[in-house]
């Protein structure tokens, strides 16, 4: 039996999982991100320990044989988040989460130091805020007596791994994910953190994910229920763990993830970047490959915008409904999905959205249908880039909220030209984390043997039309000209 942990953003989950048959169960917990003050978002990393217990303990009451049988356990959670703690594995302040938005003058002071040149060949990402080096350097100007009572930093789900071994340390995936790590060379950063006055020793030895971390301490192990002595090994981001839990590992098979926001991910086994750093690199969980990404703000939530604040829609259910009534292209009606600025490929943080082309023939179903239609567009720009960089997109696997919708299952093959499918297990980021502890473990031999044996798809498949991408070619070339005509007028504060 294997345990899989996700810390996420918005939840902790487990999964429980037996590696012979593929049965499974799940617990979860919720919790609230803390904010203190307009800008700020945090957490308190002992909440997500607390909760973990009485996930934990409903896993065993659901399945007490096979919780006692657990031989491994590993990890995800959400990247780029700060943890900061004391020589006793305590936390000194609250983490800082990757939707924090405190240290824009950290960021002006890492570009002042290191060239963009520099972030090409050695980060292979831009610095943003809620990133952990960033935030870090907000703490040691702003709160220097925490920073002077850190022993260690290190990233959510690293923080929980520490409780159960006892063992400090971080993984490949989300070191390579806080903007301070030498992506390529899989290590940190050291000349960019001694130029930006950042002690060494505060930071933590980084491991492959399926590398062994610890065991389980008597301590842990009387706190969770879990058996003293289980495997553990180091985990990976969020990012990674989900495209290992939807089958992603291989070269050619990217990840179209609309969640809240929106992901466009694939696996290479070389080192590659973005020359433009419009997309991230970062290290993979797996083979010491890379997942490489492009990422948009807006994708679920400008749904959700539109159901909630403008439609007045009872569920995304009526939404797709809507959008079904539409032809492809909305009868010219065109949405750029900006409304938090965007990442991916524009690294534009004032770009705003836009609806283009309203006629009198346009009612709330083309509204519908036109923003579902522009999310997608901003995925394909990912996909483009991936073009440009010679990465190989053979097959396209939906996840995230957007894959409940066959409208737009379908809407992503047409606008992709690829085929589209949708795995059956949904929550891939624990399936990921199990598949992790296995390799760790030794059950499986590599995360193929793994996905074969426990990754499903609907039977299904989403094929292009000929005819519909034709027409979804010449939308998106307009949908890309939108953003070039109004760039300047983004620019400007009224």
């Amino acid at each position: 039996m294997l345990l899989g942990i996700d810390i996420g953003t918005s939840s902790v989950k487990a999964m429980l999982l037996d590696e012979e048959n593929g049965r499974s169960y799940v617990a979860a917990r919720e919790y609230d991100v803390v904010i203190p003050k307009k800008g700020f978002a945090e957490q308190d990393p002992e909440t997500w320990w607390e909760l973990l217990k009485e996930v934990l303990s409903e896993l065993k009451y659901k399945d007490g044989n096979g919780f006692e049988k657990i031989s491994s356990i590993g990890f995800s959670g959400q990247m780029h988040g700060l943890v900061m703690v004391d020589k006793d594995g305590r936390p000194v302040r609250n983490a800082i989460l990757w939707l924090d938005q405190r240290s824009e003058k950290q960021l002006d002071e890492i570009k002042e130091q290191v060239s963009f040149q520099e972030m090409v060949s050695t980060t292979h990402n831009r610095p943003f805020t809620g990133f952990a080096f960033p935030s870090l350097l907000w703490v040691k100007e702003n709160e220097p007596e925490v920073y002077d009572r850190c022993y260690k930093i290190m990233h959510p789900k690293d923080f929980i791994r520490l409780r159960l071994t006892g063992r400090f340390g971080s993984d490949m995936s989300d070191a390579s994910s806080s903007s301070g790590f030498n992506v390529g060379g899989r290590d940190w950063a050291w000349d960019i953190m001694r130029r930006m006055g950042i002690d060494e020793d505060k930071l933590p030895e980084c491991h492959e994910a399926t590398e062994t971390a610890g065991a389980v301490t008597a301590e842990a192990a009387k706190e969770t229920g879990l058996k003293e002595g289980v495997t553990v090994v180091f985990g990976s981001g969020d990012q990674p763990a989900q495209s290992i839990g939807n089958g992603a590992v291989k070269e050619g098979i990217v990840i179209s993830n609309i969640g809240t926001g929106g992901q466009i991910a694939t696996y290479s086994a070389k080192d590659a970047c973005d020359r433009y750093l419009r997309t991230h690199t970062f290290c993979h969980g797996i083979g010491k490959a890379y997942t490489i990404f492009g990422a948009s703000l807006c994708s679920g939530l400008s749904l959700k915008w539109l159901k909630n604040n403008v439609v007045g829609a009872e569920s995304y259910d009526v939404m797709s409904k809507m959008a079904d009534e539409v032809p492809a292209g909305s009868e010219g009606l065109i949405y750029l999905p900006y409304l938090t600025g965007e990442r991916t490929p524009h690294m534009n943080p004032k770009a705003k959205g836009i609806f283009f082309g309203m006629s009198l023939v346009h009612d709330r179903r083309h509204f519908a249908r036109a923003v579902m239609e522009g999310v997608t567009f901003g995925l394909k720009d990912s996909l483009e880039i991936f073009n440009e960089m010679g990465l190989s997109v053979d097959r396209i696997i939906a996840s995230g909220g957007g894959a409940k919708s066959s409208v737009w299952l379908q809407m992503q093959a047409d606008i992709f030209e690829k085929e589209v499918i949708v795995c059956k297990v949904k929550e891939q980021a624990c399936l990921g984390a199990c598949i992790m502890a296995g390799i760790g473990e030794g059950v499986f031999a590599d995360a193929e043997e793994a996905a074969d044996k426990l990754v499903e798809f609907d039977d299904r498949v989403y094929t292009p039309s000929p005819e519909t991408a034709r027409k979804y070619r010449a939308a998106y070339s307009v949908f890309k000209k939108i953003y070039a005509a109004n760039k300047e007028l983004f620019e400007i504060e009224y």
